[in-house]
């Protein structure tokens, strides 16, 4: 009994002796400046009124002394359109702050703004005053004005009218937004389309979506999360899916990071100076589309930049199908899959193919960038002309030697892009490219400027970019 009692009296006079000295640690004032993980912090893109993704910024106590940092604060006070967290306490002005010998402490920041225009600069400082120095550290953050498209599964959001968007605000698409049968939707150059996560824009049957970006005002359909890295990531949305009859227009656009870019379902698309990437399906999905393009880019995709089933016709001039596609290895990554079947859910379906490729690239790190998968008794026509192709005989479905369907065209030579990779994709070839003045003449006489309006009409290069 005697024991049990000295053991609980010690352990509550080490626990006094702890908190003691605690309470006794001096902290000086500091004598040296302080260090900082970043001078400059660049939040991302955020939108109105919707609370960015949290950042921090570390405090570097250097010296050999416990240190007390007089004060730290937002430049602009309670008007600021940011919030810090300084070791643990939210506010937006702390004193006395404690901070160890050879330590470090945290500063978390959010911004939740209000626009005032369709893009801004939102600037801030959190300032550290101290005896030795006043210092502080610049909070940068782009804030765009928005519009919200919400749809849930007892109000879904459908656009009954002819529509037009500009890009006076970006849109923010939650759910599925659907344009009703028959209507369109027509939007304006620089215009920035976002979809949260599994979000998808539905073009309904005999609809129209139209597209009229321009070189550097491209209009953008992406995922509504800006941090950079989900540029190079796919499944931050689903699509655009066009049903039955419907007809897409898209110049300068950009379509990437979600499930599957462009889906064709018996409707059509007239692509020009497009770029489509980063996809966990299909870049360009057509099942017995039709499709007209020229200066397409499509680019790292899972299963295919472009999937054909149950046929179409499909037409391409000087376009660039690179597949690098490195997230998931059990995924084919086709820069072309073909066939003239469809599984619907119930039943097969087949249709006749008709694909031209002119003046085109189709590569992947992968031995075979295209497979055909012809099926009997259906149509499987296929003109591929001064084209610049990864092949493999043992997979792709079809021949090259000999075969008259393919003409003046090279095999399994490098395209040496001068950067394939998503994050910095650049997908002009180099000087030393096999691709260079090697496309037909009258072919770019078709399409004389490139995707960056170069003139091609002499010595034209294969692919998008001269």
């Amino acid at each position: 009994m005697k024991t049990k009692y000295f053991l609980f009296f010690g352990f509550w006079l080490a626990l006094f002796v702890i908190s003691c000295n605690r309470d006794e640690i001096e902290f000086d004032a500091p004598s040296k400046k302080l260090r900082f993980s970043v001078d400059t912090l660049v939040l991302d893109t955020v939108y109105n009124q919707v609370r960015s993704e949290t950042y921090a910024v570390k405090i570097y106590n250097d010296e050999n002394k416990d240190i007390s940092i007089p004060k730290i604060y937002l430049e602009s006070g309670n008007a600021s359109l940011y919030r810090i967290n300084v070791d643990g306490k939210a506010g937006t002005e702390f004193t006395n702050v404690p901070l160890r010998k050879k330590d470090s402490l945290y500063i978390f920041v959010e911004i939740a703004p209000i626009a005032n225009a369709p893009e801004a600069i939102a600037e801030e400082r959190i300032q550290i005053e101290s005896p030795v120095a006043n210092q502080h550290v610049t909070l940068l953050s782009v804030v765009q004005d928005v519009e919200f498209y919400i749809s849930t599964e007892n109000s879904p959001k459908i656009l009954t009218d002819n529509t037009s968007w500009n890009n006076t605000k970006a849109k923010i698409i939650y759910g599925d937004l659907k344009l009703a049968d028959g209507k369109s939707l027509t939007i304006s150059e620089g215009t920035k389309v976002y979809f949260h996560k599994n979000a998808n824009l539905k073009i309904g049957k005999n609809a129209q979506l139209i597209a009229n970006g321009d070189l550097g005002k491209e209009v953008i359909f992406r995922g509504d999360r800006n941090d950079a890295r989900y540029d190079t990531l796919p499944l931050n949305w689903g699509g655009i899916q066009l049903e039955q009859g419907a007809i897409a227009n898209l110049k300068y656009a950009k379509i990437f990071g979600g499930t599957t870019g462009l889906e064709l379902n018996h409707a059509s698309a007239t692509l020009k100076n497009t770029i489509v990437h980063t996809f966990q399906d299909f870049g360009i999905l057509g099942i017995n589309a039709t499709v007209n393009a020229e200066n397409l880019v499509v680019n790292n995709c899972g299963q295919a930049n472009l999937g054909i089933f149950k046929g179409g016709n499909y037409t391409f001039l000087h376009a660039t199908f690179a597949n690098y596609w490195n997230l998931n290895s059990t995924l084919p990554s086709f820069g072309i899959y073909a066939t003239n079947e469809y599984n619907n859910g119930t039943s097969t379906e087949q249709g006749a193919l008709t694909l031209n490729l002119q003046n085109s690239i189709v590569y992947t790190e992968r031995n075979n960038a295209i497979q055909f998968k012809p099926t009997s008794g259906q149509t499987f026509n296929y003109f591929i002309e001064n084209c610049l192709v990864k092949f493999d005989a043992a997979n792709a479905g079809f021949t090259w030697d000999g075969n008259a369907k393919i003409v003046n065209s090279i095999k399994n030579e490098d395209p040496k892009f001068e950067n394939y990779f998503t994050q910095k994709m650049n997908l002009r070839v180099k000087a030393t490219s096999p691709a260079k003045t090697k496309g037909k003449v009258s072919t770019a006489t078709l399409v004389p400027l490139d995707i960056v309006k170069v003139n091609r009409t002499s010595n034209p290069t294969i692919g998008a970019y001269q």
